[in-house]
């Protein structure tokens, strides 16, 4: 375990050293630049090009593709993120400054999808052809069906404005601080967030559990004179929990991505919004740092995937 553990960790290295390139000549063949965005028409109107390369210049906007990526990667392994040419502010302080407000939102949606899909889907699975189970079969398709901003738009409407239960958006009121002041503005955003997220858990769940009852160990352990319960959930939820686990593992870094919608329904001031702001403005650097954090928790995601699969079914084996 100890020898696969390092050898998967080292790997990441390579790894995010090609996506990062990847990434970064996108960025470089997109059409635009930061100076584009900073600059009105009106100013840029007045402005002679030989001023607009010195500015060009200063920013290292006219520097080789391959030094700038160079100068980057570099300051990234020294923790050195650069500065937004838009604002002029540091970047890691804008990404710790957002972060939390994803993180939370994101940990909130995954909560509430993993438990309510996986007993959902476990629910529909012991109760096949049932009246319960069609109802859920049915809910589960709507909710992968329909877009997110969807479900986001009808909640505003109704739990917002109709009934003035929960706030329209936003995060957080002047004067309050805590975790509990903000959970009211949590519960909505968080909730349409979940929302295709359970549907997709809860589906997977049920074939998966499905699955796991037909397993010959299942009619062993029934042979046994085993009670049922102990059958259903011993037995067979530990086995069918394996591929389910993969499922919400890969879902936890494709959140950041998933939240950008919600985010901009719900003002949520998240980085999903600066990363949308960011692909407005041409912020190279910024859109860079927050895909190379995405790429990360994709990549780390998959490394805990494969660990959780050896813990949770012992047939696998970390050679």
């Amino acid at each position: 375990m100890l020898t696969y553990t390092v050898r998967r960790l080292l790997i990441l290295i390579p790894m995010l050293l090609v996506i990062s390139f990847l990434v970064y000549l996108g960025l470089e063949i997109t059409p635009g630049d930061a100076v584009s965005y900073m600059i009105s028409p009106e100013a840029l109107a007045g402005i002679t090009a030989e001023e607009l390369d010195a500015l060009r210049d200063a920013l290292g906007l006219n520097d080789p593709f391959i030094v700038r990526y160079v100068k980057w990667i570099s300051g990234v392994v020294r923790g050195d993120f650069g500065y937004s040419p838009v604002s002029g502010v540091p970047i890691k302080d804008i990404v710790f400054d957002r972060l939390p407000a994803t993180l939370e939102l994101s940990a909130f949606a995954l909560l509430v999808s993993t438990i309510l899909g996986t007993a959902l889907g476990t629910l529909s699975a012991l109760r096949r052809g049932s009246v319960a189970d069609n109802v859920l079969t049915v809910a589960g398709m709507i909710g992968v069906s329909v877009p997110r901003f969807i479900f986001g738009l009808i909640a505003i409407v109704v739990f917002a404005l109709n009934l003035k239960w929960l706030p329209v958006g936003g995060r957080l009121m002047p004067g309050y601080v805590t975790f509990w002041d903000r959970f009211p503005h949590l519960i909505l955003p968080g909730f349409v967030l979940s929302a295709t997220m359970t549907a997709g858990v809860m589906r997977y769940s049920r074939s998966s559990m499905l699955d796991s009852m037909n397993r010959e160990f299942i009619k062993t352990a029934r042979s046994k004179g085993l009670p049922e319960w102990r059958v259903n959930f011993v037995h067979g939820f530990r086995v069918a929990l394996t591929p389910v686990i993969v499922l919400i593992g890969f879902r936890l870094p494709t959140l950041i991505g998933g939240s950008v919608i919600i985010e901009q329904v719900f003002q949520w001031p998240g980085i999903g919004s600066e990363f949308v702001a960011a692909v407005r403005g041409s912020n190279y650097p910024l859109i860079m740092m927050i895909a190379f954090l995405s790429v990360f928790a994709v990549l780390l995601a998959s490394f805990l995937i494969d660990l959780f699969t050896a813990l949770l079914d012992p047939r696998v084996k970390l050679d």
